[in-house]
């Protein structure tokens, strides 16, 4: 705010008091006064004025400057009304109480729809596993009950079993934080995880899966790296190459700063253009359109996420026709350490 801003704002009451001091000169002119007199009035009122107007720019700006920084300052900008000191001039108070009672509202309301969200995410939850029964129950009768049939069943209940594991890392992606213990993992251990919980599909398909080098530990949640490792494993198995050799090569290296863990596979590739955009939310790019796999996009958008959420790195490059190769890169830390 400069000076010729505030005194823009305050024309009406220049004008009012040189209207004043023109009403005091004229009655001053009606008797016979002391030129002394007749100028000493208006001289006293423009330097009280002056006086008064600089008193009231200054104060008024250090106030309204102190509060800019802080904003500037602030990456939560709602906090400003919190950390306002209590200004000395009407207008400033009020302007405190506003904002103090604004910031109340929004967070009053804030908390409502979250309590809503909370309350629908541990519905989400709560369904997720108990619909995790019937589904298990499901498999044990058609383990029981093998034919050409029940093994189709079997295909769409683990996709189904997939889909609802999808849902609820989902659910808690915004909360990762909340739910995740660090602590030395191995990789082997992980892999051979993923491996089994896709093994189904990948003796169906008589894929093969090469994993070396996996003999080291990491610091991180297995329970969401597992979950991560196998979205992958899962959309290296949907975009294979149909009728051809499939190959899945699982490997890790070690470097000074980080240890990475490497999902290569021989299938269809992506895309140079769409490379980039594989981790946006609901993208399934040319693949998931032509082979009609009816994508979500949601797979390594979410993998993305959780990766960003537990520290670790992700990249994914690709080659049409050729494959197609994501990295898990988990910085060094003093719990890291080769077997």
């Amino acid at each position: 705010m400069s000076y010729f801003e505030f005194l823009k704002d305050k024309i009406p009451q220049i004008i009012l008091l040189l209207f004043a001091m023109l009403t005091i000169e004229m009655f001053l002119l009606v008797y016979s006064n002391g030129i002394f007199i007749k100028l000493y009035v208006p001289v006293i009122l423009l330097i009280t004025l002056s006086i008064s107007s600089f008193i009231e720019y200054f104060r008024k700006k250090e106030f309204y400057s102190r509060i800019q920084d802080t904003l500037n300052d602030l990456e939560e900008k709602f906090y400003i009304s919190e950390l306002i000191e209590e200004p000395n001039f009407i207008e400033g108070r009020l302007l405190k109480e506003i904002l103090l009672q604004t910031n109340k509202s929004m967070v009053d309301n804030v908390n409502k729809y979250k309590y809503i969200q909370e309350d629908y995410k541990e519905y989400i939850e709560m369904w997720i596993h108990e619909i995790k029964i019937p589904i298990a129950t499901t498999k044990l009768i058609i383990e029981n009950n093998k034919s050409k049939v029940t093994k189709s069943i079997e295909e769409e209940i683990e996709k189904i079993e997939n889909y609802t594991e999808q849902a609820l890392y989902y659910a808690r992606s915004s909360t990762v934080e909340k739910d995740y213990i660090i602590r030395k993992c191995s990789l082997k251990d992980i892999v051979q995880e993923c491996i089994r919980k896709n093994k189904t599909i990948l003796i169906q398909e008589k894929i093969v899966v090469d994993t070396h080098d996996i003999d080291i530990q990491v610091n991180t949640d297995s329970k969401w790296i597992i979950f991560i490792l196998n979205q992958i494993i899962q959309n290296s198995i949907k975009y294979r190459k149909i009728g051809e050799f499939s190959q899945i090569e699982i490997y890790s290296s070690r470097g000074k700063e980080n240890v990475i863990l490497s999902i290569k596979d021989n299938g269809m590739g992506i895309e140079k253009a769409e490379v980039d955009r594989v981790f946006e939310k609901g993208f399934t790019g040319t693949n998931g359109r032509i082979l009609d796999k009816k994508s979500t996009g949601i797979g390594l958008y979410l993998c993305k996420k959780l990766c960003d959420k537990l520290g670790i790195a992700i990249e994914l490059n690709s080659v049409k026709n050729e494959g197609t190769q994501v990295n898990l890169i988990f910085p060094n830390g003093s719990y890291t350490s080769m077997n």
